[in-house]
């Protein structure tokens, strides 16, 4: 599911808050857009100040992932799945946020299974 963005950042903020109740969720994970250096740039502090939001409103704990290159690694898994390339732009965000998604259980998983 993809939600379209309100005008207001706060009706964002309640239907993100609203979702995460219906499904019982235990935590969001957010795609943390660093520059390619790793360095915070604006829209890192712009998403990163909507997570502390996201997370004070829901109540739930938030989890900011690394999102660098995961649009075009999205873009390529579309190309090899056998997309035409003008039909990406309608999937290519819920692609990547699949990935972030996927990266942050992988990591967790493996982290999991680590000796202490």
């Amino acid at each position: 599911m993809t939600l379209e963005r309100k005008r207001n950042p706060r009706d964002d903020l309640r239907s993100l808050a609203r979702l995460a109740r219906k499904y019982a969720v235990s935590g969001i994970v957010v795609g943390d857009p660093l520059n390619m250096s790793g360095e915070l740039g604006p829209q890192a502090e712009k998403t990163r100040a909507f997570a502390a939001e996201l997370g004070a409103l829901s109540g739930l704990p938030i989890h900011l992932w690394d999102e660098r290159l995961t649009s075009h690694e999205a873009h390529a898994l579309l190309y090899e799945a056998g997309h035409k390339r003008q039909d990406h732009r309608k999937v290519v965000d819920q692609v990547a946020a699949t990935l972030i998604l996927q990266s942050f259980l992988d990591e967790k998983r493996e982290a999991g299974s680590r000796p202490v």
